[in-house]
């Protein structure tokens, strides 16, 4: 039996379990505050607080209230710099709780904003405002999240360890698709669109205090404490960061546009595109009907992300993403295709097909990132490229979809789009050489870098 098959088949420790159960839960929650929002913005956001702004146009203030969802990732690579930052110096730990506080804290504050009736033009500041902390706290989230959870795993396990970070997206997406689908199946409509709205952000701090409790219950990263008694911690990590790692950070980027920017048209896109009224360029489905199969369909992209990251460590990472890509490339058209028949089975065929892609692409991602990098600038190197990766791909993504859908009548131009950024992923992650297996630790990674850049010896 290889030392690689027994890794695979040695039961997990007491202290693997905690930290995949403190990624895990942290991330759902962090994404559960981001995709309220992503949720709300599509609809009911736009005429609470948008609509004067728009002179009464339902179409404008929707595109407005869209658009609210990107201006956050705008700050997600300043919330990427500082948490890197603090990240690779105090430690993964500190810097996760620290996120996943600040994240839960902007979200309930949003439930409790005033409206534009109610005080004017400072209701939309305020909820920019609030949104720009977030995207600062998702910014430093996922790379100390990702980081944990490989750092802690065997050897022929990372990818596997790693998908449960990414989990905890779809997990975020179902608790925040669900929520709202009891609300608007308990509540009339007009309940909910003037005070209803505000239960799924206030019931924030409820996740929260759970998530800090499993947070502060984990042990730092075995690398990282490696890292601190070899005293190899830089005193610029950010500006060797990019002396060295440029092209690296440049690869995450794109490598995550195309899953990031498909991802958003689960989270944020379909709901309102099917649930609106057909005068306003929708299908005129029923909305509990449509957030409850798009919760349905987001199990798919639970189980294949956790696949994914497993059969990265059986036929390599990049391998993995490619097939990845070409099945939402493959995918988009017959989706569309399905989705506008207004069948809410063939609606929630077509998401949860979308999402064997969506999670194949995403899956081995926290562990490729992290054998992208030296770990001195790790969680500098993944956050930023993560959150790179989300202004290109994630930010605008719902805004474009509608975009496209406004100008030109046809769902299929949406999936053009997607089609043309999976052409961009796939060819980023096919010019990283393949990463499974690379050590993480300091002295053999230092080691093995100096072996492929030795005028760095000299």
């Amino acid at each position: 039996m290889t030392s690689s098959e027994t890794a695979t088949r040695k039961p997990m420790s007491r202290e693997e379990r905690k930290v995949l159960a403190g990624t895990l839960a942290g991330t759902s929650i962090e994404w559960y505050d981001f995709f309220i929002y992503a949720q709300a913005a599509g609809l009911v956001l736009a005429g609470l607080f948008f609509d004067p702004w728009a002179q009464g146009d339902p179409g404008l203030a929707l595109l407005i209230s869209l658009s609210t969802i990107g201006i956050s990732f705008l700050f997600r690579p300043l919330g990427a710099i500082v948490a890197g930052r603090y990240g690779d110096r105090l430690g993964r730990k500190k810097m996760l709780v620290f996120t996943l506080v600040l994240m839960g804290s902007a979200t309930a504050l949003i439930g409790l904003l005033p409206t534009f009736s109610q005080i004017g033009a400072w209701a939309p500041i305020l909820l920019i405002l609030l949104r720009v902390l977030q995207g600062f706290s998702a910014g430093g989230e996922w790379g100390g999240a990702a980081l944990m959870s490989v750092e802690h795993a065997p050897l022929s396990r990372r990818g596997f360890f790693g998908s449960y970070p990414q989990i905890g997206v779809p997990v975020g997406m179902i608790l925040a698709t669900g929520v709202i689908f009891l609300l608007t199946t308990a509540l009339t409509p007009e309940q909910f669109n003037e005070w209803g709205w505000r239960i799924p952000f206030l019931f924030s701090v409820v996740l929260i205090v759970v998530g800090y409790l499993i947070r502060r219950a984990v042990d730092e990263s075995p690398v990282f404490k490696e890292m601190q008694l070899r005293k190899k911690e830089s005193s610029a990590p950010l500006r060797q960061l990019f002396r060295k790692n440029t092209r690296e950070v440049i690869q995450t980027a794109f490598i995550f546009v195309a899953n990031n920017a498909a991802g958003y048209l689960l989270i944020a896109f379909f709901v309102s595109y099917a649930s609106r009224p057909e005068e306003r360029l929708g299908l005129g489905m029923d909305r509990a009907s449509v957030l409850l199969t798009t919760a349905l369909a987001s199990f798919g992209w639970l189980i294949f992300t956790m696949y994914g990251g497993a059969l990265s460590d059986r036929i390599g990472r990049v391998r993995t993403f490619q097939i990845g890509y070409g099945l939402v490339f493959a995918w988009m058209i017959p989706m569309f295709l399905l989705i506008d028949t207004r069948n809410i089975w063939l609606y929630g065929l077509a998401l949860f097909v979308l999402t064997i892609g969506l999670g194949l692409s995403y899956g081995p991602m926290s562990a490729m990132y992290a054998e992208m990098f030296p770990v001195e600038v790790r969680y500098s190197g993944v956050s930023i490229g993560y959150a790179l990766g989300a202004i290109l791909g994630g930010a605008f993504a719902a805004f474009i979809a509608e975009a496209l859908l406004q100008a030109t009548g046809w769902s299929g131009s949406v999936g053009v789009y997607i089609m043309v950024l999976c052409v961009i992923s796939f060819i980023a992650v096919t010019t990283v050489k393949e990463t499974r297996g690379n050590n993480l630790r300091v002295a053999e990674a230092h080691e093995e870098y100096l072996r492929q850049h030795p005028e760095e010896a000299i």
